[in-house]
């Protein structure tokens, strides 16, 4: 079976390597001249269903417990597993109880066991909630290790203006192009990120810092980076970061440590991510048009399932997994 996939962030991606495990001719056409600069680029990467969990339905929880397993086949090595600490200033502390009232799957923590997680944060915070079963990477370095792996199992790769067309005949053609696919009910979310460098903070895991109107979360990477993220503006402006953005960014980040006021501001990056308006994603088929979207802020954490359902419905095989959103027309 020959299949032509749109777009090459990180459900285009995910949808090739599911194809070719399983036998699958796979072309991906990518409008960008390389593997960057889409929202997967700017993503978190964090693998972290239950925390995920007390903003969004249960279905996010189910269809993302696969993700860590499917990242850690297809990628070994990529994915960290050391959990995700939720923190919140003490003056946030009716945050903190919400956020644990609607989420499952954590540790209850006290400042000794904060500090004994994260040392560098000893003294700083009376309260923690451990989610021990989450997962990271990094997924700049995730996108670029898995093309490198289609590309060695044979997947062809265009890039640039016009690529978007189709190589020959496919028998399928898979749009994964977030918001470049025009869908009518998809709305924009802009996610607003900056890349900190500082070797006066060591973290071994992502931490979310709560807060009622603009959380935050701080995602270790290598080389001494930080990655802080991220606003959800519903604007489909790409504009630069603001300074507002910019500043409560880096407020976050001080209030987690204040070492990182001294940080170098490596990066400021923008992602539009596709939205639909019960922030769920969908695989929906017509004919041989398959389409994948509505990945919200869940983009590596859904795509592994949200590409089984895609190459089940490819491959005229039923799903095993519990569908996100799907319809046929």
């Amino acid at each position: 079976m020959k299949v032509t996939v749109k777009g090459a962030g990180v459900a285009g991606l995910t949808l090739a390597f599911e194809l070719v495990e399983r036998g699958a001719e796979v072309a991906v056409v990518e409008r960008r001249e390389r593997i960057a600069g889409n929202a997967s680029w700017q993503a978190g990467g964090m693998l972290a269903p239950w925390c995920e969990r007390e903003s969004a339905e249960e279905t996010v929880l189910t269809s993302g417990r696969i993700a860590a397993d499917w990242w850690d086949a297809a990628l070994p090595g990529h994915v960290e597993r050391r959990g995700t600490l939720v923190l919140a200033p003490s003056r946030d502390t009716a945050e903190f109880d919400r956020f644990a009232a609607r989420t499952t799957g954590h540790r209850l923590l006290d400042r000794d066991g904060v500090a004994a997680l994260e040392p560098d944060l000893t003294g700083r915070f009376g309260r923690g909630l451990f989610f021990a079963g989450e997962a990271h990477l990094d997924p700049r370095r995730a996108l670029r290790t898995l093309t490198e792996r289609l590309a060695a199992a044979g997947v062809r790769f265009a890039f640039g203006y016009g690529a978007v067309r189709s190589p020959g005949v496919p028998d399928f053609v898979a749009d994964c192009t977030g918001m470049a696919a025009k869908h009518p009910a998809l709305r924009s979310v802009r996610g607003e990120m900056l890349l900190l460098r500082t070797r006066d903070v060591s973290l071994s895991r992502p931490v979310r810092l709560l807060h009622p109107r603009f959380p935050v979360y701080v995602v270790p990477r290598a080389d001494g980076l930080f990655m802080v993220g991220a606003t959800m503006i519903e604007s489909d402006a790409t504009g630069p970061v603001t300074a507002r953005s910019a500043m409560e960014l880096l407020n976050a980040a001080y209030t987690l440590h204040p070492a990182f006021a001294e940080a170098e501001i490596v990066e400021a990056g923008v992602g539009l991510r596709p939205a639909f308006p019960d922030n769920l994603p969908r695989v929906k088929r017509k004919g041989n048009h398959i389409a994948i979207n509505g990945l919200y802020r869940h983009g590596f954490l859904l795509a592994p399932a949200m590409a089984r359902q895609a190459a089940d419905l490819m491959l005229g095989h039923d799903s095993n997994k519990e569908p996100v959103h799907e319809a046929h027309h």
